[in-house]
Formats: C-alpha cells, structure tokens, sequence
C-alpha cells in the first residue's frame, strides 16, 4: 500500500485546512486509515481515525471539535478537514494504515506510513 499526503501549507492561526492521502497498490477491502502528526521536538501522536465500518470517529483531545475525519471509499482517500488551526496544530501531518480490523490510535500497530505534509500554523 503506497499512501499521498497533501494539502498542507503555511497559514494563519485561526484559518482552516484540508488534508488529503490517497492510497493506492494492494487496496482491497475497506483500509482502516488514520491521521497522526509529529510537531517539532515532539514523537508523532495520534490526530484522527474512524472504525472499520465508518460509523464512529475518534479524536485526539487537543483536535476535538476543529478537525473532522472522512473518507471516500471509492477514491481510498481520507482526508482531514482542520478549522480553527493554532500555531500548536504546526506539525507533519502522516496518513497511515493498519491491516488491523480495528481501530487504534496506537502508532506502532500501523503499517503503512505516508511521506508527510507540513502544516505550519503562524500566530
């Protein structure tokens, strides 16, 4: 599984943003995909993610209510809606998969990882 994060960039605190990641290769079957983020001097954390069948989302605490997760399923794109961004939101921002039929917001449980977009947040 090959994953294309994009849409990332340099705005001001308080705009809004919306990243995506097609996947694309061995893509059968509905992927379990997540958004997590590495900020600067910091180990990547969890973002965002949704269970196996779409119908809940889960959220970092410190995205509640700003960032929304969706999918389309016929495109293997997720995506992640920012508004609100914080000058803290700045990060590399990583779609990843799990071959898991769970959802998890653990890091070391994913096994397919993006190349990263950069979201840099000025104040």
């Amino acid at each position: 599984v090959q994953l294309q994060a994009s849409g990332g960039g340099l705005v001001q605190a308080g705009a809004s943003l919306r990243l995506s990641c097609a996947a694309s290769g061995r893509t059968s079957g509905t992927l379990l995909m997540a958004w997590f983020r590495r900020s600067p001097g910091r180990d990547r954390e969890f973002v965002a993610t949704f269970s196996q069948t779409g119908g809940y989302t889960y959220y970092a605490d410190s995205v509640k209510g700003r960032f929304t997760i969706f999918r389309d399923d016929a495109k293997n794109t997720v995506y992640l809606r920012m508004i609100g961004l914080k000058p803290e939101d700045t990060a590399v921002y990583y779609c990843a998969v799990t071959s898991r039929n769970t959802a998890t917001m653990s890091t070391s449980l994913y096994d397919y990882w993006g190349q990263g977009t950069l979201v840099t947040v000025s104040s």
